[in-house]
């Protein structure tokens, strides 16, 4: 299947203004990821490749003022946001840390090598597995699953700060953040599909005051 990058602009009218910024960011390469395997749940920490990444992402924060960030609860994100604050001077800003950004589970397949399972179970039935919206990987979560504690997490947590003007950050997971995205710019799960959420690469939401989307950048 191939997986495309979105991206898209909502044009700013002289009826709308600015109120607030949402900046989501993938982790950087984790050591599982350059090993093709399943990560999932498991606590795995970032690659050098990875580590490098997230100080390119810092770099390119620099120029954001940034008030408050988010992350999950597994150290490849928590990393990344480490690096990223520091990179971009921003140690001092509110962390909050919660299992709900976590990434998708992967249930039986964590750990495994994603060559060795297509093998076994044939491709079609991984990316199926993998991009598919509500078919869930033995004994894990599917993407549904994973928007069924992400944006109910954002409504409650994160919309208030963005109402109050905040520009918020947050570092999760390749699959948290599509579902994420799949929120907030009302993509189907057909459109949702064919996205890949990059390693390292920062993705900006400016929202006008009623939190309609103005650019996505």
């Amino acid at each position: 299947m191939n997986t495309t990058i979105l991206n898209s602009a909502f044009p700013l009218t002289e009826s709308e203004e600015k109120h607030a910024e949402l900046i989501l960011l993938r982790h950087g390469q984790s050591v599982w990821n350059l090993e093709n395997r399943f990560t999932g749940w498991q606590d795995i920490d970032l690659s050098l490749t990875g580590e490098q990444e997230a100080e390119r992402a810092g770099q390119l924060l620099k120029a954001e003022q940034i008030d408050i960030a988010f992350t999950s609860t597994l150290k490849r994100a928590q990393h990344t946001l480490d690096i990223v604050l520091k990179v971009s001077g921003l140690t001092n800003i509110p962390v909050i840390k919660d299992r709900n950004l976590n990434e998708r589970c992967y249930g039986k397949l964590e750990g495994l090598n994603k060559a060795d399972i297509a093998l076994k179970y044939g491709l079609e039935q991984v990316m199926i597995w993998r991009r598919s919206y509500d078919i869930a990987p033995p004994g894990g979560e599917s993407l549904k699953d994973t928007a069924e504690r992400v944006v109910p997490y954002y409504l409650s947590t994160i919309v208030p700060k963005l109402k109050n003007g905040k520009t918020v950050l947050v570092v999760a997971h390749g699959n948290s953040l599509r579902a994420l995205m799949m929120f907030l710019e009302q993509l189907s799960p057909q459109e949702i599909a064919n996205i890949e959420f990059p390693t390292g690469i920062p993705r900006k939401y400016t929202m006008g005051k009623n939190l309609q989307l103005i650019q996505v950048s």
